[in-house]
């Protein structure tokens, strides 16, 4: 199974192990979002970035500000806006202006688009797992936590100014 998914340099890339261990980390993330993306477009007809927005949106039944979901989705205004107003127009999501502020509005989603998420989250849920499933949980606990000190790591680094 390995052998059918190629890595940049073909993870031979001799030297430096902190290149090597960065491409394939890359390479995984890659075939995953690719893998996503292509099961969501052909068995439901969505997107990635919708399913972002329903988990967004189901982590918080109250409803969410526009602003909040940009920020937590780390997509513009304008990205976030153009998915609402799809899910909106699928009947899967509702907005409504923000008491007190009404340049800002809430989003939340409808009883359609909690029903529809579940569908999604269940089949996502199932595809993750099939692409785990070579890991023993023991090696999933340990990379988890391999990954949480690489981001320390990262967050540590401090950027160097162009001279």
């Amino acid at each position: 199974m390995a052998d059918r998914i190629r890595e940049k340099h073909d993870g031979a890339l001799a030297g430096r192990m902190d290149v090597r261990v960065w491409l394939r980390l890359l390479s995984c993330s890659t075939i995953i979002e690719k893998r996503l993306r292509r099961r969501f477009t052909e068995q439901y007809a969505t997107t990635l970035p919708r399913f972002d927005v329903l988990a967004m949106l189901e982590r918080h039944p109250e409803g969410v500000t526009m602003g909040a979901l940009s920020r937590t989705l780390l997509v513009s205004n304008g990205n976030v806006t153009a998915l609402v107003r799809q899910l909106e127009a699928a009947g899967l999501a509702s907005s409504r202006p923000a008491a007190g502020d009404a340049r800002s509005s809430i989003v939340a989603l409808t009883e359609q688009g909690r029903v529809h998420f579940a569908e999604l989250a269940d089949a996502h849920h199932g595809w993750i797992g099939a692409m785990f499933a070579g890991m023993s949980r023991e090696d999933q606990v340990a990379l988890y936590g391999l990954l949480a000190t690489l981001k320390l790591s990262i967050g540590a680094e401090v950027p160097q100014e162009p001279a």
